[in-house]
This record gives C-alpha cells, sequence and structure tokens, in this order.
C-alpha cells in the first residue's frame, strides 16, 4: 500500500522545479495557474529568486505548495503506472497540498489560501519576539516537560511544535522560554538543543492572530470529500470530511503537527511504501527514523523518476 507525502516549510530552494516547468506540460499548467490565481510571476520568483524574497512566508508557501503540485502532475504524466496512493498526508504547509492531490482543495484555491495564511503568520509576532529550536536525542516527553518547566519559570509561551521523530522534537515560543526550554531539556537528558532560523514562531499559541484571520478566508472556499483520506496533522488520523476540513486547517495554525503519530498511522493501515512529492526530502528523512523498513522515495525532479517508478510499480 502507498502514500504520498508533501513537505513544508523550509524545504524551498531557488531554481526548484524547473526540470518538470520545461519538460512537462501538466506541470507547466501548474505554474502558470499559480500566476494568474495570485495575480503576479510566482514562477520567476521560484526560478530566479533572489533567495530572501523567496524565503519570505507569503511567498515560500504558495512556491512550495505550487511546485509539489507540479511535481506531482509531472509524476503521474511520467509514470506507466497509475500512483493510486491509498493516503496522503503532509507537513504542515504541506497538508494543503494533500488536499489538492485528494481532490478536497482546488489548486488556485490552495495557492490563494496558503499565501494568506504565510502573511498572517508573519504578522502574528513582531519580529524578534518568537523563535524555534530543534530538540534531539531525548523522547517527546522529556521535551514537554522541559517546556512546562520553562513556561511556568517564565510565564510565557513555549511547547512542542512537531513531532517529527522519536528523538526529534521542534518547539516554539517566546525566543526568551525557547532559549530556557532548550536548557531544561539538556538537563533532562537531551544530546543538542538547535536555534532554527525561521521568521516566525509556527504551531504554538502566539500564532492564534493568525489563525482567526484565515478562518474568514478557509469559510469562502469550497472543500470535496477526499479521495484518498488525508491524513491530518492535527488528530493524525485519516480524513475523507469536506466538513472538517476547515476546522483542522486552522487548528492547525496554533496546534503541532504530530508527524510520528501520522507515521504510525499510515504503518497501522497497512501503508508499505512512501514517496515525498516535493523540493527536498526532509520527509522521507523523518519516516527512515520512525519505521526505518518503510519503502521510501522522494521525488523533488526528473531524477528521480527511476527510483519512484521502481518503488511504484514494485509492491
Amino acid at each position: 500500500m502507498l502514500a504520498l507525502l508533501f513537505p513544508g516549510q523550509g524545504s524551498h530552494e531557488v531554481g526548484m522545479g524547473r526540470d518538470v516547468f520545461e519538460a512537462s506540460a501538466a506541470a507547466r499548467a501548474v505554474f502558470e495557474s499559480a500566476d494568474l490565481a495570485l495575480g503576479f510571476s510566482l514562477t520567476r520568483r521560484i526560478f530566479e529568486g533572489p533567495d530572501d524574497e523567496l524565503t519570505r512566508t507569503e511567498i515560500q508557501q504558495p512556491a512550495i505548495l505550487t511546485t509539489s503540485i507540479a511535481l506531482l502532475r509531472a509524476l503521474e504524466e511520467a509514470l506507466a503506472t497509475p500512483l493510486n496512493p491509498a493516503y496522503v498526508a503532509g507537513h504542515s504547509l504541506g497538508e494543503y497540498s494533500a488536499l489538492v492531490a485528494a481532490g478536497a482543495l482546488g489548486f488556485e484555491d490552495a495557492v490563494r489560501l496558503v499565501r494568506a495564511r504565510g502573511a498572517f503568520m508573519q504578522e502574528s509576532v513582531p519580529e524578534g519576539r518568537g523563535a524555534m529550536a530543534a530538540v534531539l536525542g531525548c523522547a517527546p516527553d522529556v521535551v514537554e516537560t522541559a517546556c512546562r518547566q520553562a513556561s511556568k519559570e517564565l510565564s510565557l509561551v513555549v511547547a512542542p511544535a512537531n513531532y517529527n521523530s522519536p528523538q526529534q522534537t521542534v518547539i516554539s515560543g517566546d525566543a526568551i522560554a525557547v532559549e530556557r526550554a532548550c536548557t531544561r531539556a539538556r538537563e533532562l537528558g537531551a544530546k543538542r538543543a538547535i536555534p532554527l532560523s525561521v521568521s516566525a514562531p509556527f504551531h504554538c499559541e502566539l500564532m492564534a492572530p493568525s489563525a482567526e484571520k484565515l478562518e474568514p478566508e478557509l469559510a469562502r472556499v469550497r472543500f470535496r470529500e477526499a479521495s484518498p483520506p488525508v491524513i491530518s496533522n492535527v488528530e493524525a488520523v485519516a480524513n475523507t470530511s469536506a466538513d472538517r476540513i476547515p476546522n483542522l486547517l486552522k487548528a492547525q495554525v496554533t496546534a503541532p503537527v504530530r508527524f510520528t503519530e501520522m507515521v504510525e498511522q499510515l504503518k497501522t493501515l497497512g501503508v508499505t511504501r512512501v514517496v515525498e512529492v516535493g523540493p527536498g526530502q526532509v520527509l522521507v528523512g523523518l519516516v527512515a527514523r520512525i519505521h526505518r523498513r518503510m519503502r521510501r522515495a522522494s521525488f523533488g525532479g526528473l531524477t528521480d523518476l527511476d527510483e519512484v517508478s521502481d518503488l511504484v510499480s514494485n509492491a
């Protein structure tokens, strides 16, 4: 059984997707649709940069979604065997790509939503107030304890934001509290705590204003039943209901990404193969740490086609 995974923010690079744009009519149509939906050339920013422009949250989010869906369409066009995934899932922003792949969300609506989402997230917290860090080499409950201690000591926000693997948990919140939580985590046995270069403290309560701003944007969009089911970030269970999607996407802004549980759920459902579709290879790397025996491949360009074709066709 096959599942498709879609990456989130941070997997971007200038020039991503250019090879499928040049080689695939289906991929090229995706880039052109994004430009029309947004009213400016997102494609030029993706292919030409500069990097500091592409890194801006309100540009990076639609850029990664557009590249991921373009890669998906190019992959579908190139394969002799239909993909037919049993499930789809995405990490944070990648959940929107997963919803497009499942037919639950139109691409043009998705690209407009994630541009607004990125802008709202960037506006929610003044520059310099928030921070994120990756805590490595300890179980999630240790990180949760460290965050509770730091939050109580300082009366500030810090909490797990991404449960990425059994030994990697990303935390988010007020910068001082994040630093204190890193110290507490090391005292409790964590091997390392690495500050992340991010533009805002995602997936914590400091993002509440952006969740409220996103709600009316979600209400204007028509969602459809998801086929195949989408494993949600918030609950880490399969969802097909169109009615539930807006609330899940709103909650996702402040809730942690339960990626470890999402992969465990895929395994429980019978998934034995995963393909990450989009720039980078972050998610297949995390899958390897969660379930090493799960077969995996990534499709970030045409050079990956043979490997993906082999995995898809040889169940």
